[in-house]
């Protein structure tokens, strides 16, 4: 496809063999790290037509009062009752779900999972939370899945935690990226967004992933950085689910411009930039 129309929904190259997961070894990705120059293949994943889809670190209280919501189910057929994800103040805590499915809960203390996700993800990427709050053994999470920002209550004892220092803040107005460690900000960029008839979506989200790209010369640059955000036009795009990402361009000249299905392309300067700078689990704030 011609340079001025770009494919910018994610889930098109997770979807397509040798697409490669940036495998970290043992020690750093216990730490949340992936490491650009370490590749992997990723196996083809399972088409499917829903729409939805290191040493452990004290979790903090959350004293923000939770968002009260309706009642909404997630997926159709679920018995999951949501929450809303709120902006995380740095640094944050990450959830690294450590067995093979976990357990989904509309409130905390329940007996039984209303819902479960399974790990790693559909595309082959290991499945990360960004922690809400905490009460007691229980931890309310936000989830990768439509409707966006939707959080749930997993068990403390089903993940691993950790801390990130750095938050990412994207303005829809200026065309814009601020990464912050702490309070300080420590990168910026010019980005491309989402066109008036496929907007980005604003709201709170997290990095859930990170690709590096066979071709760096390519349509999407070197790196794909996942968000665990949905295109609230297109539901499906080919064999994905219409997640959105920051990636890479051979297009240099449309960044600053909306041009996009609803990702955020970057220069592939500071694609690789990001990439190397925040962890999976980063907050990421697009407003």
């Amino acid at each position: 496809m011609i340079a001025t129309t770009l494919l910018a929904v994610l889930a098109v190259p997770l979807a397509v063999a040798g697409w490669q997961q940036l495998n970290p070894s043992t020690p750093t990705a216990a730490t949340g790290r992936f490491d650009p120059n370490v590749i992997r293949t990723v196996a083809d994943p399972v088409t499917t037509t829903s729409s939805t889809v290191a040493v452990p670190v004290p979790a903090p209280v959350v004293t923000t009062a939770p968002t009260t919501v309706p009642e909404v189910a997630t997926v159709a057929g679920s018995r999951l009752r949501r929450g809303v994800a709120r902006p995380m103040s740095a640094p944050a805590m990450v959830a690294d779900v450590k067995g093979s499915t976990i357990g989904l809960y509309s409130t905390p203390g329940q007996a039984q999972a209303d819902d479960a996700f399974d790990n790693p993800t559909w595309e082959g990427l290991p499945l990360v939370f960004l922690v809400q709050q905490r009460q007691g053994e229980w931890l309310e999470v936000q989830l990768n899945t439509r409707p966006n920002q939707t959080t749930a209550w997993v068990r403390a004892a089903d993940v691993t935690l950790r801390q990130v220092t750095h938050r990412i803040v994207v303005s829809l107005a200026s065309r814009s990226l601020t990464v912050y460690d702490g309070q300080t900000p420590v990168m910026e960029a010019e980005v491309a967004i989402g066109t008036s008839s496929t907007p980005t979506p604003r709201g709170n989200y997290y990095i859930d992933g990170a690709v590096r790209t066979p071709d760096p010369s390519g349509v999407y640059g070197p790196f794909q950085v996942s968000v665990a955000a949905f295109s609230e036009v297109l539901m499906s795009f080919g064999s994905g689910v219409g997640q959105i990402a920051l990636h890479g361009t051979n297009a240099p000249g449309l960044i600053g411009t909306a041009a996009s299905n609803g990702c955020l392309r970057m220069n592939n300067a500071d694609i690789t930039r990001l990439a190397n700078t925040v962890q999976i689990g980063t907050p990421i704030q697009i407003v």
